[in-house]
């Protein structure tokens, strides 16, 4: 009994020091340990939002780029920073692990940060001011100066491309899976993490962006920059009490070893029992802490991997569990497709939802808002409708579904897609009532203010957040609950990797659209006069993509098999191993 109970006290799921020795389960991980993840996530969303929710404004008024050129180059420095995480998941899984992925990444990322406050402070570093209304006839920023800008935010990508992957899962890494009571915490962490998020969001879209437009640059962002520093600084603080996952190789490369060996394995004939097919003993799995996973009958051509046919090459032979963890990746690629698009629509906050911000009635008083701190009540939305939803949705949701989420993560990310069709519903009208108003007043050609308060978008900004306490919460949760154990850092940068292809296609729809509507002599729906433009079409546009992506959504999940959760999973392979112990045990006595 004594010896089971001292047992207890070492957590189940194989996590360790930074030594590699087991960690006790009072003196490691839970909430101690996950404070110092959260906080630190409230300083660095409040750095890089610091740049990021204004950078369309900066390249606009001091690189004098115009308004397709100024969205894209945004939407592409986003989308690279939401693309590099497969880069730091890959490398923590593969070699150095979270903790030392996330270390070394924070240097690039701070470095980034420092060049970047230089390049906005210096006047060597920015072209001369200019008072023309036409950007098109001020002077453009030289070769150098423009290297050293972009080679901040692309060194600062770099940097976010090992940290974003490697600290939401070093939280989730605290609790336990294999432990009910620290398993009913998770549920929540995700929550609050991305409540801390937008807890530090807030703070840059509203002071710091105020900052930027009233007070200067380079106090704009050296501010974001020490905000960095403070949040590496906590992090580093925290590391006694952390948990760590033992790196388990690349999940690049046993997802290929299945691929192949099943393509290598095509005319091979499948074994109607599953117990003919290749697997490890299940001791291999108990003492990493890990459990086996039974053959499924989806994507059975996969399972051809695991014939036994002489070859013990790993190319030509998988386990298993390897080819259903493979299985369990790719099966949530159609639900990665389906984010694409919504992830395109929230490009639209930081780009021609503040473009639109800048050609309306700004004052109240002598204050005048910035366009950028709009994006401030699409994250006040998100925190109040996560609070709403973890207090009151889901309890009630529980009585009528009795599901401890209320609703599946499926279901929940389907609210928020259904949010998005009407969000750009509501932008395309209240644009077409915004073009309306600028024609009723001449402001068409002399790209005059519209004498409308800036408060007639505050819908679209408050709806996003909404969306977001929907979708975005339920997808960083799916896909890290859906991917097996040891591809949970992979899982978490599918999150991350909809937000980049979602503004890579934003840069791409946008030009096209602007090509192809201003081609043989058109007038042209995206100009750099938005009064003569037509971005009310183009929204209608999107209110259509995101419709058409809905259906795709509803087809996809109809055929989507969730994991088997691993408390189920755990206390089959616990009942299996004292099963054999008693046979092994009863075996001997008969001997003697």
């Amino acid at each position: 009994m004594a010896g089971e109970a001292a047992q207890e006290e070492y957590t189940q799921d194989g996590t360790v020091d930074l030594r590699g020795n087991p960690v006790l389960r009072s003196k490691r991980g839970g909430w101690t340990a996950c404070w110092f993840v959260v906080v630190y996530e409230v300083f660095e969303r409040m750095a890089y939002y610091g740049i990021s929710s204004n950078l369309v404004i900066y390249l606009t008024t001091k690189l004098h780029q115009g308004t397709v050129k100024s969205s894209n180059n945004v939407t592409n420095w986003v989308g690279t920073i939401w693309i590099t995480p497969i880069l730091g998941a890959y490398v923590a899984d593969a070699h150095l692990g979270r903790y030392w992925t996330f270390v070394v990444s924070s240097v690039i990322y701070i470095s980034g940060m420092l060049i970047l406050t230089l390049a906005v402070s210096l006047p060597s570093l920015k072209p001369p001011r200019c008072l023309e209304s036409d950007v098109e006839n001020c002077r453009k920023a030289s070769t150098l100066q423009l290297a050293v800008f972009y080679g901040a935010l692309y060194t600062l990508a770099v940097g976010t491309g090992g940290t974003k992957p490697n600290i939401s899962t070093i939280g989730a890494d605290q609790f336990d899976e294999f432990d009910q009571k620290e398993k009913a915490h998770k549920l929540s962490f995700f929550n609050w993490w991305m409540f801390s998020i937008f807890f530090g969001t807030l703070f840059a879209n509203t002071v710091l962006v105020y900052i930027q437009d009233n007070v200067g640059w380079t106090l704009g962002y050296g501010l974001p920059t020490l905000g960095l520093a403070i949040s590496i600084i906590i992090f580093l603080s925290g590391t006694p009490f952390y948990r760590h996952k033992v790196p388990s190789g690349s999940p690049f490369t046993r997802m290929a070893r299945v691929i192949v060996a099943a393509l290598r394995k095509w005319k091979v004939h499948i074994p109607n029992d599953p117990k003919e097919l290749y697997e490890l003993e299940l001791e291999a799995y108990a003492k990493k802490g890990k459990f086996r996973i039974d053959s499924t009958p989806t994507l059975r051509f996969l399972t051809k991997a695991s014939v036994k046919i002489g070859s013990t090459s790993p190319w030509m032979l998988c386990s298993v569990t390897q080819v259903e963890e493979t299985k369990q990746m790719i099966r949530m690629i159609p639900i990665l497709i389906a984010t694409f698009i919504p992830s395109t629509m929230i490009a639209q906050i930081h780009t021609l939802f503040i473009k639109q911000g800048t050609t309306l009635d700004r004052a109240i008083g002598s204050f005048k808002i910035p366009p950028a701190s709009l994006t401030g009540f699409v994250t006040i939305s998100m925190l109040v409708s996560v609070v709403l939803y973890d207090r009151y949705f889901v309890r009630l949701m529980q009585r009528w579904t009795k599901n401890p989420r209320g609703v599946t993560l499926l279901q929940r990310m389907g609210i928020g897609l259904v949010i998005h069709i009407i969000i750009m519903v509501i932008a395309s009208v209240t644009e077409k009532y915004r073009l309306s108003v600028a024609k009723d007043h001449g402001l068409v050609e002399n790209k005059g203010q519209v004498p409308l308060t800036i408060f007639i978008l505050l819908p679209q900004f408050l709806l996003m957040g909404i969306a977001d306490a929907f979708l975005e919460v339920a997808k960083l949760e799916f896909f890290y609950d859906q991917a097996p154990e040891s591809m949970k850092s992979l899982g978490t940068s599918y999150a991350m990797t909809t937000l980049g292809v979602g503004n890579f296609l934003s840069s791409f729809l946008l030009s096209t659209v602007a090509n192809i509507t201003k081609a043989h002599g058109h007038h042209g729906w995206i100009l750099n006069n938005l009064n003569a433009s037509h971005l009310d079409y183009y929204y209608a546009f999107f209110v259509i993509l995101n419709f058409l992506n809905f259906i795709f959504f509803l087809i996809v999940i109809k055929f989507y098999v969730y994991k088997v959760e691993i408390s189920d999973s755990i206390k089959v392979l616990t009942k299996e191993l004292q099963g054999r112990k008693v046979r092994v045990s009863n075996q001997e006595e008969s001997r003697s």
